[in-house]
């Protein structure tokens, strides 16, 4: 049996994003699983440096996972972080910058989950 492959998804909790968030990036980097780390906002949170346990949980998903990829996301209509798509394209950005600091052997991505629900790369 092969060994299945993963990609780590950072998102908010809310649950319209999840299934959007999954089969695209299933598809676009042709994973097997996503695992999901989530927390009201994770931009902003991740950008303000509250990081240790989301990083604790991404430490997880690389070392027994072997995740390729790890996708920020922020979204439309956010009640945990409830700023203008500009200031969460900042928050992304930032976000992916702290996790690309971390050094760990796997892509870092930024998304923006628009109000149809469709992820769009930054």
């Amino acid at each position: 049996m092969s060994e299945k492959s993963f990609a780590t998804s950072l998102c908010c909790m809310d649950g319209r994003i999840q299934l959007p968030m999954i089969n695209w990036i299933k598809k676009k980097y042709s994973v097997d699983f996503v695992d999901i780390i989530t927390a009201p906002g994770i931009d902003k949170v991740i950008s303000d440096g509250n990081i240790e346990s989301i990083k604790n949980s991404v430490m997880i998903s690389i070392s027994n996972h072997k995740s390729s990829h790890i996708i920020i996301s922020g979204h439309f209509g956010c009640a945990g972080n409830p700023v203008s798509k500009e200031e969460h394209f900042t928050h992304i950005k930032k976000s992916v910058e702290i996790v690309n600091s971390w050094n760990l052997d796997a892509d870092v991505i930024g998304i923006w989950i628009d109000e149809n629900f469709a992820p769009h790369s930054l």
